[in-house]
This record gives C-alpha cells, structure tokens and sequence, in this order.
C-alpha cells in the first residue's frame, strides 16, 4: 500500500459535498457540531451528519456512496478496517496501521471509489497535551486498543523516553511494547510502572474505567482522558478525588477535526486552514454545547 499524497486531479475543488463521522456507538458523537461550525466559518456548503456502523459493514457501505461524498471520519470499532481497505494512506497512518479519516479520491477503471487514508489522532493528541504543558517524557497509557497505538505515537513525538502500556489483556500490551520496541514496557492495571510516570493517557472507554484497578500512586500524576461524554468522565472523578489533575478528551476531538478538516480541503494535514484560529475557535465553542 502506498503513502497518501492525492493529486491536484484527484481531489475535487470545494463545493456542496457530504461528509460525515462513522462507528458504534455513535449516537453521542459531537463531531457533527464540532465540524458545521467550522464550515460555517470558512464558508463552505458542507453537510456532515452521522452513521451507526460496525467493521464488517464498512466495505458495503463504502462502495454504496455516490460521488457528493467526499469524505469520512471513522471511530471505533472501524479504524484497522478502514486502514485495509484505504488505497493509499499517510506515514501516520502507515506507522499506526489505524485510518480515522478517508478522503475520496478518482474512480479506478470499474467505477469504484477509491480512498485516502489519514491518522489524525496523533495529531490530536500531542497538540492539546503540548498546549497544556504536559510532560510526557514518562507515560503509562491505559488501553492497548487503537487508540492506545495512537497515544503511544503522540507521547513519542513529544519526546517521550519511557512507555508504560497498562492493560485488561497482558498479551495485547505486551504485543504493542514489542511492536515499538525501545522504551516500551508492559504491565497490569494494577501494577506500578517501573519508572516516575510524568502523565498518564488514557485510552479507555469513559464507562469502562470506572472500576478498573489501578495504583494509589498514579492518582497524582497528570491525566489526559480521550473520554469527553459524559465529562468529568468516572476516571477523571477519581482523579479528582485523589486531588490530582485531568485533561478532557473533548481537546483531543477538536484538534484531531481541525487536520480532518485540512484533509478534506486540501488532501494534506499539513496545511494551515484560512484564518485556523478562528475556526478553531469556532469548533471548540460547538465543542462546549449540550
């Protein structure tokens, strides 16, 4: 599979076009809101809504869509199928073998779409840890699931030395902390990490952590929660309770959108929107609404 780079041809100029978030659970998704303020902002005709969807029903419903559908967003459980079926995807994408974003490219010769596929989590992630000021130069991530695989890519790229991947199933921690190699090491929810943990990313669902078992000790070290809805999610409730501190996900879904929305204009995270601030803003207000 080849690295992402649409071409000029291959990307169709802004217009009315339909976009939208995919997954299950998806019902309480903000992504809808978070992206029509931003196309409101930069003027676009865009209509983003959402679909309740499972890995198995991705390639049917990727062939079903006509040409007003320029792209998509995924969340769980679709993001390695959404990496096997992308025609070309990017470097994060290729490291992380996890697609969250695909961009519609030309027809091939039977008619059938073909997609870009893009990881913007990593993204997502080091951008509000970076701008909250976080040290990740030791993080324990909690999860071993996509998401977690995203995490562990953030923490690197914030110049983390130390990895600590805390997990239900030892074997799927164990996997990742060979995968990565240098740094990495695994261990149970309950255990403590072998070394001074500066910040603590968890990966897990917002219900799913509210019994887990985990040591006094990491209570005091800064957490970042992907977890938003509801917020403070039962996690960030028993950090808070230890007297230590949480960061919502809710940071991690705007930043991540922002470069989703980069793709789906220019078919590259890289380039800066018009006037970004502003729809930055504009999407982290959508962000706060009920």
């Amino acid at each position: 599979m080849s690295e992402a780079h649409p071409t000029d041809a291959e990307l169709r100029l802004p217009g009315v076009a339909q976009l939208g978030v995919l997954g299950t659970p998806i019902a309480h998704s903000k992504s809808p809101a978070i992206h029509a303020a931003a196309y409101g902002v930069l003027g676009l005709p865009w209509s983003y809504g959402r679909t309740e969807l499972d890995w198995p029903e991705l390639a049917g419903f990727l062939a079903g869509l006509g040409p007003e559908w320029r792209g998509l967003s995924l969340t769980m459980p679709l993001k390695e199928e959404a990496a096997r079926l992308a025609t070309v995807i990017d470097p994060a994408a290729t490291e992380s073998g996890v697609v969250n974003t695909l961009l519609r490219l030309t027809n091939d010769a039977s008619g059938n779409a073909q997609w870009a596929g893009f990881n913007t989590d990593v993204a997502g992630l080091a951008r509000p840890i970076e701008r909250a000021g976080l040290d990740a130069t030791s993080t324990v991530v909690l999860g071993a699931g996509a998401t977690a695989v995203s995490a562990i890519l953030a923490a690197r790229s914030l110049g983390a030395e130390r990895i600590a991947i805390a997990a239900r199933r030892p074997e799927a921690a164990a996997e990742l902390a060979t995968r990565f190699g240098d740094g990495m090491s695994a261990i149970s929810l309950g255990e403590v990490p072998s070394f001074d943990p500066t910040l603590v990313v968890s990966t897990l669902p917002g219900p799913g952590a509210e019994s887990i078992d985990l040591p006094e000790s990491l209570l005091s070290v800064p957490l970042f929660d992907v977890a938003y809805d509801p917020w403070p999610s039962p996690l960030a409730e028993r950090w808070r309770a230890a007297g230590g501190v949480a960061h919502s996900g809710l940071d991690m879904l705007v930043e991540q959108a922002l470069v989703q929305i980069r793709i789906f204009m220019n078919g590259d995270p890289d380039i800066p929107l018009t006037d970004e601030e502003s729809v930055l803003a504009a999407m982290h207000a959508a962000s706060m609404e009920r």
